[in-house]
């Protein structure tokens, strides 16, 4: 079968994901309990895959693990691609729509080490049309979110200018439709009113808890493949890449000694590299 690159570019957090929680209160509370539904499942896979394809023989494997049936994961797909989130070809199914969207968007979130080189300037998205719906407003709300842009009051949105402005081509195109920007600002932005804009020192609390999840989990056993052990590791995987998504990506000017946001990028990648490893001897035995 194709291994699964990392089952962690889960980027369907905050619609129907959770799954059973782990240790420790806090990243209990950041995982949840609620059970996985079938897409969650189906989609998760293909948006870690090394393709984003896989055969449906692999997609329903991985769902029987979580209590789906064969048939419930077939119509499953069948939906997707009826949805235009998936596409079929000869006995395999791909991501596409905004699930392929979702997975660049992740895939970033969990590849930054670090941002350009910055300049101390601001970059600035404001509100331009007269009249938008609630479905505009809801729109541009995730997109400048996804763009690391926060909200500093009612039609404004704002960030450092230390990312690539043509970054998510998805994400950009809803703030060209309702927004005018501008680069290279100015402000007198307070350091307090920096760490409330963007929440970070709740971000990185709860970076820190990840962290430490991920090396206990590296540190414990190794061998472990029982089915209880993945889920508990997708529940952790899941947990860590919704939380790199929110990132706020700040200079290093602008953050705390010690920002935790690469280490939880690196300590990632090698709770990745044994998830994979893990989930691949799942299938082969």
């Amino acid at each position: 079968m194709p291994h699964v690159n990392n089952l962690v570019i889960w980027g369907l957090i905050g619609e129907d994901v959770s799954v059973p929680a782990m240790s420790g209160s806090r990243v209990r509370e950041l995982i949840g309990d609620r059970p996985l539904s079938a897409r969650s499942v189906l989609a998760s896979a293909l948006l870690g895959s090394d393709e984003a394809r896989l055969p449906v023989s692999n997609l329903v494997a991985l769902a029987s693990l979580f209590g789906i049936s064969d048939g419930a994961a077939r119509t499953c797909l069948w939906r997707m691609v009826s949805n235009g989130e998936l596409t079929a070809d000869e006995g395999s199914y791909a991501l596409a729509g905004r699930l392929a969207e979702r997975r660049q968007r992740v895939d970033e979130a969990s590849r930054i080490d670090d941002v350009r080189q910055w300049d101390g300037t601001w970059e600035l998205a404001i509100v331009s049309v007269e009249r938008r719906s609630a479905s505009d407003r809801l729109e541009l709300r995730k997109a400048a979110m996804a763009l690391h842009l926060a909200d500093f009051r009612e039609g404004v949105w704002i960030r450092p200018d230390n990312l690539d402005p043509q970054r998510l081509s998805a994400s950009r195109a809803v703030l060209d439709r309702q927004c005018t920007h501008f680069h290279g600002a100015a402000t007198d932005i307070t350091a307090d009113k920096m760490r409330s804009l963007f929440a970070l020192d709740g971000w990185a609390d709860d970076a820190r808890a990840l962290i430490d999840a991920m090396r206990t989990a590296l540190e414990g056993n190794r061998h472990d493949n029982s089915v209880e052990h993945f889920t508990d590791e997708f529940a952790l995987s899941i947990a860590v890449v919704r939380h790199l998504q929110l990132d706020p990506l700040l200079p290093a000017e602008l953050v705390e000694d010690h920002w935790p946001g690469n280490a939880l990028r690196s300590t990632y990648r090698r709770f990745d590299d044994a998830f994979k490893m893990r989930m691949n001897a799942v299938f082969d035995g």
